[in-house]
């Protein structure tokens, strides 16, 4: 009896180290996932050079949006003001969160991982030599980022309007 104890023990230990999984975090294992992921520089961006000043590239963006029935500006973020409440500068940098649901929630329904770059998100900012900029994600780095898949009409039409309200933001 007490060798059959033994052998059940034994068979038990043998089946749990057989089926222990080994998540390898080694520093070459890291390194090859890092390669895998590498990012280039301003990639999936579209960046548009402004003949306006900040301010007027900023308001008319704002009006843009506010006069556009099918968005809604959820959030404004100004961070020069938020740098300068800690005693740093920043040249002139601002983004502006709008969204309409009915184009962004079906990308959600795809890929919900969409959602940590929805809502929309444009970014006005000037550089050192004072050139107003336009900014914000291109939906088709956001397709293959989130991987999603047979939105290209949602995708379309999202792709014209970021361009039309960059274009009458920036006058070109």
């Amino acid at each position: 009896m007490r060798t059959y104890k033994i052998l059940g023990v034994l068979l038990l230990i043998v089946m749990i180290s057989c089926n222990q999984n080994q998540n390898d975090t080694s520093k070459a294992v890291q390194t090859n996932s890092q390669q895998k992921m590498e990012i280039v520089k301003k990639q999936g961006i579209i960046t548009k050079v402004s003949s306006k000043s900040f301010e007027d590239t900023y308001h008319t963006l704002i009006e843009i949006i506010t006069n556009n029935p099918n968005l809604k500006i959820i959030a404004q973020l100004d961070h020069q003001a938020n740098a300068a409440s800690v005693d740093l500068e920043l040249n002139p940098t601002r983004v502006i969160m709008f969204g309409n649901p009915k184009l962004g929630t079906p990308l959600m329904q795809n890929s919900q991982i969409t959602g940590l770059d929805l809502p929309q998100r444009i970014l006005i900012w000037q550089d050192d030599k004072d050139v107003v900029h336009v900014s914000y994600n291109d939906p088709e780095f956001l397709k293959l980022r989130h991987e999603i898949i047979g939105k290209d009409d949602v995708l379309t039409i999202i792709s014209k309007a970021l361009d039309n309200l960059s274009k009458g933001a920036t006058g070109a």
